[in-house]
């Protein structure tokens, strides 16, 4: 996926490490999301059957740690397709 979005001449920085503050402290865990695209969008690939309430959270997370506002939810797993959900925060 991100030689295709550097092919089409779109910014990506794969799996950048956002770290965690609590209360004004660094914590030790990280996350590290797959894809943040022109600085200000999550974009978060699965191959799944079927998505659960835990994916999106998963991305909310990334959204509220990182102070962006999208995020993307994509499932390569769906037949016959694709499927992308936007998350905004």
């Amino acid at each position: 996926m991100e030689k295709e979005l550097v092919c089409r001449g779109i910014p990506v920085v794969a799996q950048p490490e956002l770290k965690l503050n609590y209360k004004g402290e660094t914590l030790k865990q990280i996350y590290r999301p797959d894809l943040i695209c022109f600085e200000s969008i999550i974009v978060e690939l699965k191959a799944l059957s079927n998505l659960s309430g835990e994916h999106k959270a998963q991305v909310l997370n990334y959204l509220k740690t990182s102070g962006m506002k999208i995020g993307l939810l994509v499932n390569f797993g769906s037949y016959p397709k694709a499927t992308v959900e936007r998350i905004i925060l």
